[in-house]
C-alpha cells in the first residue's frame, strides 16, 4: 500500500477533523491520516490505528441473512465482538427479528446501512448524485427508526456505513450534518466480494480467493491488517453456494494466531 503523504499528529476529535478536512479532501482526492484513523478523499473513515493489531469485523445486510446464525455462533465461540450494519429492510423483516435481537444481546454493534439500500452516486461518475439531500436524510432517519423498534438508540451507534459502500464528499457532509460519521471498509482485499456468484463472471471471487487475498494483504502491507475494517456480508444470494462465512472461523483463527484482536467499530476508531 502506498503510504499517505499527509500525517497529522495533533490529537483532536475525529468528527471535528473529518468535518474540517472534507473541503481539502474533496479538492485533492488525498487520503488523510490523524494519529488514530485514516480518512479517504471523500470524508469517510476507512481504517483505524496503523500501530495497533486491532481489526473490526464488519457485516452488512439487506435482503439475505442465511449466514446469520453461523456467524453469530462463530463470534460467540471465539468471544469476538463484531459490527453489523443493516438496512431498514433487514431490521423490518420479521424473519430476521430473532437474529437481530440475538446479535444485540450478544453485545455486537448494530448500525445503519440506509433504509432502502439506495444507490447514492453514479457508478461511473461518482460526483453525480442520484438522491436529493431531503431523500437521503429521510431514508437514513427511517433506517434509525427501524432500529429503534429493536431497542437500538441512534445516539449510541453514530457510525454509518453507506449502501453499496459507494458515496461521495456530499454524502459525507450530509451524514455529518446529522451528527453521524461515515465509515467504509479498508481497501486492499477482496473480502467485500463475498456476495458475488458465478454468473457475475469477471466480478466473481471464490471463497478461497477471498481468503487468500486477506492473508496476502496481511503479509504484504507494512502495517499488516492493523486498524483494518474488514467487510463481509451476513447473507448472500442463493446463486452463491460457496459461502465465505463457512471460512470465517478459519480466518479468525489464522489472524488471532498472528496476534490480532477483534474489536467493535467504535473501539477501533475512538
Amino acid at each position: 500500500m502506498k503510504l499517505p503523504k499527509v500525517v497529522l499528529t495533533i490529537m483532536i476529535p475525529v468528527s471535528f477533523f473529518v468535518a474540517r478536512s472534507n473541503a481539502h479532501a474533496q479538492k485533492t482526492g488525498s487520503t488523510l491520516v490523524t494519529g488514530k484513523v485514516i480518512i479517504d478523499g471523500y470524508g469517510a473513515i476507512i481504517r483505524g490505528n496503523l500501530y495497533k493489531k486491532e481489526i473490526a469485523l464488519v457485516f452488512t445486510g439487506d435482503e439475505f441473512a442465511d449466514g446469520g446464525e453461523v456467524i453469530r455462533m462463530i463470534l460467540h465461540k471465539n468471544k469476538i465482538p463484531a459490527s453489523f450494519f443493516l438496512t431498514g429492510n433487514f431490521y423490518a423483516n420479521p424473519s430476521f427479528k430473532l437474529l437481530i435481537l440475538g446479535l444485540k444481546q450478544d453485545g455486537h454493534y448494530m448500525g445503519a446501512h440506509s433504509d432502502r439500500h439506495l444507490l447514492y452516486a453514479d457508478w461511473t461518475k461518482r460526483d453525480s448524485l442520484l438522491v436529493t439531500e431531503e431523500a437521503f436524510k429521510a431514508d437514513l432517519k427511517n433506517n434509525y427508526n427501524r432500529m429503534a423498534e429493536s431497542g437500538i438508540e441512534e445516539k449510541v451507534v453514530p457510525y454509518f456505513l453507506p449502501p453499496y459502500e459507494w458515496y461521495n464528499s456530499v454524502i459525507a457532509r450530509w451524514t455529518g450534518e446529522l451528527d453521524l460519521q461515515l465509515v467504509n471498509f479498508t481497501p486492499g482485499t477482496s473480502s467485500a466480494a463475498d456476495y458475488t456468484y458465478p454468473e457475475m463472471t469477471a466480478r466473481y471471487q471464490s471463497s478461497d480467493a477471498i481468503y487468500q487475498s486477506i492473508l496476502n494483504r496481511e503479509s504484504g502491507d507494512p502495517h499488516g491488517l492493523n486498524g483494518f475494517i474488514l467487510l463481509l456480508h451476513i447473507g448472500t444470494d442463493p446463486r452463491r453456494t460457496d459461502k465465505f462465512y463457512n471460512k470465517l472461523e478459519m480466518l479468525v483463527g489464522a489472524l488471532s494466531s498472528k496476534g490480532y484482536h477483534f474489536v467493535r467499530i467504535e473501539h477501533l476508531l475512538r
